[in-house]
């Protein structure tokens, strides 16, 4: 049984479109091996970025996809069938969209796929022992009562010493650093489900998406794999902030894992045909810090953000020339408060947020009061602020704006780069404020009858705007010359199902 797992799409088009036709196409090369399409394909969450509706489903998903893998039998149920878990940004409309889609009877089509889900949530068999579980934790990391009962109603249903692949919408192990996050612990609470309703259950593969890199945890069990996937069209997560290890036996945090069966994560790693040892996640931390320098361009990338700062500089300007005593605490407080305000909403209340917003707060509200005495002076020699005093204005403005936002913006990216690579702060930001296109992912699973393989397929170049060109041939309805390149992320991943135990003998 072969299955395609992609997370995190909807987004970017090019980005989004290029993984489609990967996922689309009947094989992919992967090493000396051609890879069969998935015969199922599960979507890992966030199907659509950056808030749910109707014209973003249609035009962020439902198109690219249509365009790669245009329906051979619209009037037929015959095709591979999608089965889609909601994300965060599904839910933002209460999941309306999203059930709409994927829910409808009558077997919707996602281009020559067919949807077939009846709830948010989802069991399947794929073979006598292994099983997919998909869970929807909903915007605060609970579980209603129906799919509790969903649950335990399948799970008393299958076989003894069943193997399940647990699909969540956020990677829980990855989020254990943030003080009160329960993404780890729903999924644990599946998983008990699992084993307290069917005997001899293991789990060996959790994987899910949401932020958008590729990483492999090993469970120190010997068997489990945590595989984190968001790279189907969303922009680039970093990875250099990964920890080595993660301890996931924490019971005072409450966060465990199927009753302590593992306790520790260890970051993958395997070797290249020289020998040189590598980790699981990709990009590569020396990559991702590379590309952490792109915030030193912060103004290029983001000039609409550049102006609202420098419209807060000159309000700050204002406020100097008529109080030019009490400015100098008033906007360090004043820009104190609004970094903290925007820092704590992703990194919490802890004391390194205080104190990287009390610093940022000083050196922004320096440079706005700097600034505005620079340009007072410099506007005063040549014009007479009594004889032109609204031209003045206008110009005071005009530079506080212009000149000092894109000051405002670079001490920004500064600020974003040096959080990012050295204080493990706001890596979402840092990266998303570059829109990187990039180091795209999906995962193909293969599973036979003494185990699973993972194979995790990347594409590192995304082909721009216009590079695509009209197909005249069958297939996509848009190619590019050169063609794709996909590459392996890392080898096969082998996860071996321990044999089922010998049965007692009494005598």
């Amino acid at each position: 049984v072969w299955i395609d797992f992609v997370a995190d799409l909807g987004d970017g088009f090019d980005a989004t479109y290029a993984m489609a036709c990967l996922l689309a196409r009947e094989s992919i090369a992967f090493e000396d091996k051609a890879l069969p399409r998935g015969q199922l394909l599960v979507m890992g969450g966030d199907e659509v970025y950056p808030t749910a509706s109707a014209e973003a489903y249609r035009d962020k998903l439902l198109t690219p996809y249509r365009w790669a893998f245009p329906d051979p039998n619209p009037r037929l149920l015959k095709g591979p069938p999608v089965y889609a878990l909601p994300g965060n940004h599904d839910w933002y409309d209460g999941l309306v969209e999203c059930v709409a889609l994927f829910t409808r009877r009558g077997h919707p089509l996602l281009g020559g796929w067919r949807t077939h889900q009846r709830r948010s949530y989802f069991a399947l068999q794929l073979a006598p022992t292994w099983w997919i579980w998909g869970m929807d934790s909903q915007l605060d990391d609970d579980m209603d009562q129906p799919q509790k009962d969903y649950f335990v109603a399948i799970a008393k249903g299958m076989g003894v010493n069943s193997n399940i692949i647990l699909c969540g919408p956020e990677p829980g192990w990855l989020y254990t650093r943030v003080v009160g996050n329960g993404s780890l612990r729903i999924m644990d609470y599946l998983a008990w489900i699992a084993i307290n309703h069917c005997r001899g259950v293991r789990i060996p593969l959790v994987i899910s998406g949401d932020t958008h890199h590729y990483s492999r945890y090993e469970g120190d069990d010997g068997m489990t794999q945590f595989v984190t996937s968001g790279g189907g069209g969303a922009f680039l997560h970093p990875t250099h902030q990964l920890a080595q290890t993660v301890d996931i036996d924490r019971p005072a945090d409450d966060i465990t894992w199927m009753k302590s069966a593992v306790k520790k994560l260890t970051l993958g790693s395997w070797k290249t045909k020289e020998g040189v040892a590598q980790e699981a996640c990709y990009p590569s931390r020396a990559e991702s810090m590379a590309m952490l320098r792109g915030n030193l361009r912060f103004p290029a990338y983001n000039p609409g953000f550049g102006l609202v700062l420098g419209a807060i500089y000159w309000l700050l300007g204002l406020l100097g020339s008529h109080l030019p005593s009490d400015v100098w605490y008033i906007a360090p407080l004043v820009m104190a408060g609004g970094f903290f305000a925007y820092t704590k909403r992703t990194e919490g209340n802890s004391t390194k947020v205080k104190l990287v917003s009390a610093v940022n707060g000083i050196v922004h509200g320096l440079a706005a009061i700097g600034l505005g005495a620079l340009f007072t002076h410099l506007n005063a020699l040549v014009l007479d602020p009594t004889d032109w005093p609204r031209l003045g204005f206008i110009l005071f403005a005009a530079e506080m704006i212009g000149l000092g936002g894109v000051v405002a913006a670079e001490l920004f990216g500064v600020y974003l780069y040096v959080s990012s690579g050295y204080l493990d702060l706001n890596h979402n930001d840092a990266f998303s404020s570059m829109r990187r296109d990039s180091h795209r992912n999906f995962i193909r699973i293969r599973i036979a009858e003494d185990g699973l393989t993972l194979y995790p397929i990347g594409l590192t170049d995304v082909p721009a705007r216009d590079a695509w060109i009209k197909n005249s041939q069958p297939g996509p309805v848009y190619v590019t010359n050169p063609d794709l390149r996909s590459e392996p992320i890392e080898p096969p991943i082998v996860i071996k199902a321990p044999p089922p135990p010998a049965p007692v003998v009494t005598a």
